[in-house]
This record gives structure tokens, C-alpha cells and sequence, in this order.
């Protein structure tokens, strides 16, 4: 597998960079997020985590995608004003990025390889698929959407790799 954290991203602001140099060291939480799905709910759940496990070396990387069913439709400023808004995210958001087929993302042609719990790895199945990620950029885990972030399996997955 690639260094993960050496791969670009764009962050929502458009400003180029890493995945290292978003998550800073710390133990990540990586889902492909969107505005308009009846997942969206999950945003709460994600801030929460985000909030209760910051100060321990943790962040969530949201990643806006608009590839299913076209439910991020909004321009980065449109999905900036409605996390901040509507959920009080204060994670690192991306720029829009295609998790799937023959243009996703380096970050997600190196994440869909990495196998869910029931061992199958391959294409994101939808909006909220959530990778865990050791500081080094190890994936120590893969929750497939309906798994809420406040799972005991996500929860158990981050604090497995979180320091002390």
C-alpha cells in the first residue's frame, strides 16, 4: 500500500495539501460525507466523536462526494455554511472528491482496497463509509455506511490506536 499520508487532497477552502498534513499525526476518521442524504443525520454523530476525542490525538476528515445519486450538489461554500450551520462541524473538510470508478481519488483507490469486517473491500458502497486510520496512516478499520460514528465497534476501532 502507498504512504496514505503523502497522498494530495485539496481541502474545501481549495487550498492543496495531504492527507498527513490534514490529520496532522493524528488518529483519523475518514467518511465520504453529503448534504442531502438520509444518512446526513450522522454529521451530529461525527462532530460528537470529533469533539469527545480531540484532545486525545483525533480528528474526522469529512469528504464531501457527490457521486451518489447526486446528493452534494452544493459548491464548497454552500457545503461549508450547512455543516457549520446546521451540525457545528469543526472537522477539516475536503474539497468534493470522486471515491469511485476511474476517477476517485488517490486517498480512495488506496482505502477501497482495505477489507469491511465481513472481508470484503472494494468500491465505496454509499454516502458515511467511514475508515479509521493509525497516525501512521495505517486503515485499522472499515465501517460501511448504516454503521453510525458512535458505533462500539467505531468507538473500540479508534481508541484502539489513539496514544496513552
Amino acid at each position: 500500500m502507498t504512504d496514505l499520508l503523502a497522498l494530495p487532497l485539496t481541502t474545501l477552502d481549495g487550498e492543496e495539501t495531504s492527507l498527513g498534513a490534514l490529520t496532522g499525526g493524528r488518529v483519523a476518521l475518514v467518511v465520504n460525507v453529503a448534504s442531502r442524504c438520509g444518512l446526513t443525520p450522522q454529521y451530529e454523530q461525527l462532530e460528537a466523536l470529533h469533539r469527545e476525542y480531540a484532545d486525545r490525538g483525533f480528528t474526522v476528515l469529512g469528504v464531501p462526494c457527490n457521486q451518489f445519486a447526486g446528493q452534494e450538489p452544493g459548491s464548497a461554500e454552500e457545503i461549508s455554511t450547512f455543516c457549520s450551520a446546521t451540525y457545528g462541524v469543526t472537522f477539516p473538510l475536503t474539497a468534493k472528491t470522486e471515491v469511485n470508478g476511474a476517477d476517485a481519488a488517490p486517498l480512495y483507490r488506496e482505502l477501497t482496497s482495505v477489507p469491511d469486517a465481513a472481508g470484503e473491500a472494494g468500491p465505496v458502497q454509499w454516502n458515511f463509509e467511514k475508515f479509521v486510520l493509525a497516525p501512521d496512516g495505517a486503515v485499522v478499520a472499515r465501517f460501511r455506511p448504516r454503521t453510525e460514528p458512535t458505533a462500539p465497534e467505531v468507538r473500540a476501532a479508534v481508541e484502539s490506536v489513539l496514544p496513552g
